[in-house]
């Protein structure tokens, strides 16, 4: 299918993938500062967000339309950004055209996904119900964040309950969640009950890449994303202290910082090597 997308900037390409649930709003904290020097393509994945779909698919099927909306904007070589589920797709896209990508920056993720997430409750659902409510119609208000978030599923994706990442969870997170389909949630289900495993096949991937985990992660945990870094044979690794599985949004100016390093080393090396 064609996916809905959005370029911004101009410069060498970085496409940017988005997760479970997301959209092309829930990068902006990556595109917005991205696309001051390079070209951002970021876009809603099949299922989520405009990229309306209802019939059932499987995950391969998120490649060829990524594949397929490079090929439309005559994008021959990229690097890749990808938080979570995006995450996991950007290193598929390695191993699917390794010729095509020269870099991938990893957010959140792992080549074998592992969780230690506790067993939600009907408290946890009720808080979350809750205070997401709230957090939308006035966001980032304390009261709300100290009464129903922190005492909510969002403590297992923040870690500092700042403000600045309840802004972030109302504007982007919930649109976000209200726009990804149930056939979307079904065929990432069917491929985390299939046991997702591509430990073995990424040590395939030679380009240059940076992973970036959160030592809180209760989705993703940062060992399971260690250990894909450690199965990518050049593959600089950071893990960030009191943080959890959204910290691009608790700490975004230290993320992007360390991805502009990364950056600044990379793209100096493409522009050596051409």
């Amino acid at each position: 299918m064609e996916l809905n997308a959005e370029i911004k900037g101009t410069g060498y390409p970085i496409l940017c993938l988005h997760g479970h649930p997301g959209c092309i709003a829930s990068m902006s904290v990556f595109t917005n500062y991205l696309s001051q020097q390079y070209q951002t393509i970021t876009p809603d994945l099949r299922g989520y967000g405009k990229s309306r779909y209802s019939q059932n698919f499987v995950m391969q099927d998120h490649l060829s339309d990524i594949i397929a909306l490079l090929d439309q904007h005559q994008i021959e070589e990229c690097l890749i950004l990808g938080w979570s589920l995006g995450g996991i797709m950007t290193m598929e896209l390695a191993l699917a055209q390794p010729e095509r990508f020269s870099g991938l920056i990893l957010i959140a993720t792992a080549a074998q996904p592992l969780s230690d997430h506790p067993r939600e409750t009907w408290q946890d659902l009720l808080f979350t119900g809750v205070g997401g409510i709230i957090n939308y119609l006035k966001p980032a208000w304390q009261w709300n964040i100290d009464t129903f978030c922190k005492r909510s599923l969002f403590r297992y994706l923040i870690q500092n309950h700042t403000p600045e990442a309840y802004q972030y969870l109302a504007k982007e997170a919930v649109p976000a969640y209200l726009q990804t389909s149930k056939v979307a949630n079904n065929a990432l289900v069917t491929a985390i009950r299939q046991g997702y495993n591509r430990l073995e096949d990424i040590e395939a991937i030679k380009i240059p890449c940076l992973m970036l985990s959160a030592e809180c992660d209760r989705h993703i945990t940062a060992y399971a994303s260690k250990k894909t870094a450690q199965h990518l044979s050049n593959c600089e690794y950071k893990n960030y202290p009191n943080v959890a599985h959204l910290f691009p949004w608790e700490i975004p100016d230290l993320v992007l910082s360390d991805i502009q390093s990364w950056l600044d080393m990379e793209t100096g090396r493409l522009k050596a090597n051409n």
